[in-house]
């Protein structure tokens, strides 16, 4: 299956501006983010060519987050071995996954997540809190793991998102390609060049 992208992407990712400073001085590296909720999976996230929605995120980040000063990160990679949502295969793996994943709870009778609304906010089509699809990019993981197949190394998808810019539009205000780091220092080809 094709599931590289040679080329270099520019991604940015919204922090406080300690974290951003730490980083660009070399005293840490970016952590990856272990949330149940987190849209595709465990990883590090990025907006792709969009620095703006980065510092939206810094300055109104979701749920418990705290961001005491908005900043920005940017960074330049590559996608690796990416499971790419944007593509038919990579779409197809993920249906795959959720019925496995579905069977699975059904016969150990165990509860199925589900992605809802943040609280206060129960009208909204986003259902941002992404913790079934979450399990399912996890679950995908896992079973390339046990099948000692190459682990996919990044997660590409466009998320529809926000309001629509006049009425009956197909566009959403924010709409975005959100990517998802999994492994960079663990990448054949070291994902994140700078």
């Amino acid at each position: 299956m094709y599931s590289s992208d040679p080329g270099l992407i520019i991604g940015f990712h919204g922090c406080d501006q300690e974290v951003r400073d730490k980083i660009v001085l070399n005293q840490t590296t970016l952590r990856a983010s272990k949330n149940k909720w987190d849209w595709l999976g465990e990883g590090m996230y990025f907006w792709q060519n969009n620095y703006e929605r980065a510092l939206h995120y810094a300055i109104d980040p979701p749920g418990k987050i705290k961001i005491k000063t908005p900043a920005v990160s940017g960074a330049i990679f590559n996608l690796g071995n990416c499971l790419d949502l944007t593509d038919k295969q990579g779409i197809d793996l993920v249906k795959t996954s959720y019925e496995t994943l579905i069977k699975s709870a059904q016969a150990e009778d165990k509860k199925f997540p589900r992605n809802i609304n943040p609280k206060g906010d129960p009208g909204s089509k986003d259902k941002i809190i992404r913790n079934l699809d979450c399990a399912v990019i996890n679950n995908i993981h896992t079973l390339i793991e046990k099948n000692e197949e190459p682990p996919f190394e990044s997660v590409k998808a466009v998320f529809f998102e926000g309001k629509e810019l006049y009425e009956g539009a197909g566009f959403l205000d924010r709409t975005h390609v959100q990517i998802c780091i999994r492994n960079p220092r663990d990448c054949k080809m070291n994902c994140v060049k700078g």
